[in-house]
């Protein structure tokens, strides 16, 4: 039973927060001084404001008024509401908590930029839509236009990324859903459910108590700056379910539900892997559910699933490469096609760092000194008890950004890239004894970013 702090040791604990949020602060500063010192001199960065993928213009807009209440509501009554809503009331309400937050964050930059236009540029999918009139055919064709050099190649997102993002959107248009405006809906709509999916995980493999105390954190994120504008949003909510789903699988004692949940994850773990190349390392993650799963006491179910998660992840690659694509040629030639753009001048020994940095802007500091105390936690070497549970967790989604990072294939703009590993690390707000005051600095901190930064994606 986790021993109740003495005074002492509380004010021990929140000093130690507060160098842990300092020295975020620190580095946040040394990637924008360096970034900016970096970039007039030599132009390598290739951002316009480093450590971030944006544009420096303070603004305000339509989403303004709304965003600053939801964020004074949030702060308000988010910590007694979660600890107080039974617990189907509580994914409701975090579920449209989330959704307000993200849309008035969007509506900051006006409907046209926030949502309408920002999947319609050069870069972005919506680009060609009109290349996927025979879909069969064109993946087959897929890998011919990856890299730079081959005729009417590929704009940089539908290049860097497996077909199955792109073909979201064309059966989208398909459906009567066209256009930039459904698309920017789409992500949104979706992308807020990823909070549900963590809370769901939380609950399942450490505890109710937990998940309510981390829900406020999931709600009011910083990272829902980049979720409301871009389809990296719509990916973390799709691998967050797979994970959530083969957590629920590895805790549960009845057949049925156990095989329908491992199979359900599995074929949103092969939908994943065909919607981003780097979400592969979310087998990171799922292999940290299945160790929770047996230190939950459920370790005969542990392996129970494995077939079933394995009957549900063949599906997505079965299909693709019945079409002709070969997802491991096409991620050869997006090596190639990556270090042909901006990542061949972007220096590796300063974005090693500075991804950390935007890491911290996506998080907030509430999870910087969450994960702290993870972090002690984790010293403990006890992993029966349900805060242990969820702080290897923690430790399983920060590993996989870690390798991602130290990959050198997310040189930059990982404020979007890692929104899938970054939405698991909010939860760390449930070690903070003292919920408002950090989520204040969370409200804050999106709200700032929001208005003083026109954000690319």
């Amino acid at each position: 039973m986790h021993r109740e702090p003495r005074p002492e040791d509380r004010r021990l604990g929140t000093r130690r927060d507060l160098y842990a949020a300092a020295a975020a602060i620190l580095l946040v500063a040394a990637a924008i001084v360096i970034g900016h010192w970096i970039e007039e001199r030599d132009g390598t960065l290739r951002v316009s404001w480093p450590p971030l993928y944006a544009n420096w213009l303070p603004h305000v807009g339509p989403g303004t008024p709304a965003a600053l209440a939801v964020a004074v509501l949030l702060v308000a009554y988010g910590p007694p509401l979660a600890a107080r809503l039974p617990w189907r009331g509580l994914l409701a309400a975090s579920y449209a908590a989330a959704s307000a937050w993200t849309w008035s964050l969007a509506l900051i930059d006006g409907w046209h930029w926030g949502i309408a236009r920002r999947l319609t540029t050069k870069y972005e999918y919506l680009q060609v839509i009109d290349r996927f009139q025979n879909i069969p055919e064109t993946l087959r064709e897929f890998t011919r236009f990856i890299l730079l050099d081959s005729p009417d190649h590929w704009p940089a997102h539908i290049a860097g990324h497996p077909p199955a993002a792109t073909v979201t959107f064309v059966l989208l248009d398909r459906i009567g859903l066209g256009g930039g405006a459904w698309a920017g809906v789409w992500c949104l709509v979706v992308g807020a459910t990823t909070c549900v999916a963590v809370l769901v995980t939380v609950r399942a493999l450490a505890s109710e108590q937990l998940a309510r105390r981390a829900a406020p954190f999931l709600v009011l994120a910083p990272a829902s700056v980049w979720a409301g504008t871009s389809a990296d949003g719509y990916f973390a909510a799709v691998a967050a379910w797979s994970v959530a789903l083969l957590a629920l699988a590895v805790t549960s004692r009845r057949p049925w539900p156990r095989r329908t949940a491992a199979c359900g994850a599995g074929l949103l773990f092969g939908l994943t892997c065909y919607l981003s190349y780097g979400l592969t390392l979310y087998a990171v993650i799922g292999l940290t559910v299945l160790l929770l799963g047996h230190g939950h006491g459920h370790g005969r179910e542990r392996w129970r699933v494995l077939p079933y998660v394995l009957v549900g992840l063949v599906v997505v690659p079965a299909v693709f490469t019945a079409y002709g694509f070969n997802w491991w040629e096409a991620y050869r030639l997006l090596v190639e096609r990556y270090y042909q753009g901006a990542a061949g001048v972007r220096p590796y020994a300063y974005w090693v760092w500075a991804n950390l940095a935007c890491t911290v802007l996506v998080v907030g500091l509430a999870t910087v000194a969450g994960l702290r105390r993870a972090g002690g936690v984790l010293r403990e070497r006890s992993f029966r008890t349900p805060r242990a549970r969820l702080a290897l967790l923690l430790a399983g989604a920060l590993l996989a950004l870690l390798i991602a990072d130290l990959s050198g294939m997310s040189k930059a703009e990982t404020e979007r890239i890692w929104l899938p590993f970054a939405m698991w690390l909010l939860a760390a707000g449930a070690f903070l004894p003292r919920a408002r005051p950090w989520l204040v600095a969370q409200g804050v901190l999106a709200l700032t970013v929001n208005h003083l930064l026109l954000t690319g994606w």
